[in-house]
């Protein structure tokens, strides 16, 4: 049984058009969780992180080797600095970005369209009509993301520049993740999108001649 929370569908009801309905409207659970992604994120943030550390206590002299006896070099440490920033983000200052962007992001299925909102830096919507939707992609059961067209992977990919590292900044694919009632959601969309192929191509009903 799908629900509608009262303040996502304020936020939505700006960009509802004239002939469309909210059939749901819902928020992402604040709870930090982790995604099938941080298989591959966190094993690669750590590597990352910890070797941008090791380059940067080098530069500085922290770390003697053969070639660098003389104590740090200015310049390396300087080029270093933005490896290691990267490196604390990737480990842990995303996370603190999904919690402040979960807190701003509102999701809404009508009978047309699949919008996300997002009232972040900027405000930025998300949004796929029903009858263009190619294939939905799941993860989870009760609490979990739907993808509204292909899941990217994070990293190891070509295709990786697609998306951020947090599935809660809005990209060219709409995404509803970490909700409540995946199933229900899930089968909302897909009976919603089958209404309206059947108003598109209605069956044929053959005729006979009759026989007098």
């Amino acid at each position: 049984m799908t629900t509608i929370d009262p303040r996502a569908a304020q936020k939505i009801q700006p960009y509802i058009l004239s002939d469309e309905t909210i059939h749901w409207a819902g928020i992402p659970d604040p709870k930090v969780i982790f995604h099938s992604d941080d298989r591959a994120a966190i094993p690669f943030s750590l590597f990352w992180g910890g070797f941008a550390i090791f380059w940067e206590a080098g530069a500085m002299g922290y770390v003697r080797t053969p070639s660098r006896a003389g104590g740090g070099d200015a310049f390396m440490t300087l080029w270093g600095i933005p490896f290691v920033l990267v490196g604390q983000y990737i480990i842990w200052g995303r996370f603190f970005l999904d919690a402040w962007l979960k807190r701003r992001t509102y999701y809404a299925v009508t009978n047309r369209r699949v919008i996300a909102l997002q009232e972040g830096w900027n405000e930025k919507t998300s949004m796929t009509f029903l009858d263009a939707l190619s294939n939905i992609e799941r993860e989870g059961n009760k609490c979990g993301t739907l993808w509204f067209g292909p899941k990217y992977p994070v990293v190891g990919s070509r295709v990786s520049k697609k998306r951020s590292m947090s599935r809660f900044e809005l990209g060219e694919i709409t995404v509803f993740a970490d909700i409540h009632d995946l199933d229900s959601v899930h089968r909302l969309v897909i009976d919603l999108r089958a209404k309206i192929e059947s108003r598109a191509n209605p069956p044929h009903i053959l005729t006979y001649p009759s026989c007098e």
